[in-house]
């Protein structure tokens, strides 16, 4: 089993920066691919972005140029930094930690609401 604990996430304004951060814990392994998902009220869970053990990062078109995602293997945790946020970036973030073979975890969230 994999526990992941996310935080970061607060109420802040529009084209505020808030950074999210997502530790694992429990039986870690070497290679995985750790992302960040949200949900917002009355839509599906969308992937936002995701990076390998190797550093290989992905983006959904939305937050390219917005978001960086980064990792630190050492503390077996996955950040996600988020600049000029926007009202459409209101979503509970969920952390996710993929060793393959149908094997996922998730966090319970933290959310993130911007305001207008």
């Amino acid at each position: 089993q994999v526990q992941l604990v996310e935080s970061g996430g607060r109420l802040v304004q529009a084209g505020a920066s808030l950074r999210l951060s997502c530790v694992a814990s429990g039986s870690i392994f070497s290679i995985n691919t750790m992302g960040w998902y949200r949900q917002a009220p009355g839509k599906e869970r969308e992937l936002v972005a995701s990076i390998t053990s190797g550093g290989r990062s992905d983006y959904a078109d939305s937050v390219k140029g917005r978001f960086t995602i980064s990792r630190d293997n050492t503390k077996n945790t996955v950040y996600l930094q988020m600049n000029n946020l926007r009202p459409e970036d209101t979503a509970v973030y969920y952390c996710n930690y993929n060793i393959g073979l149908g094997r996922v975890y998730w966090g319970k969230g933290t959310l993130v609401t911007v305001s207008s």
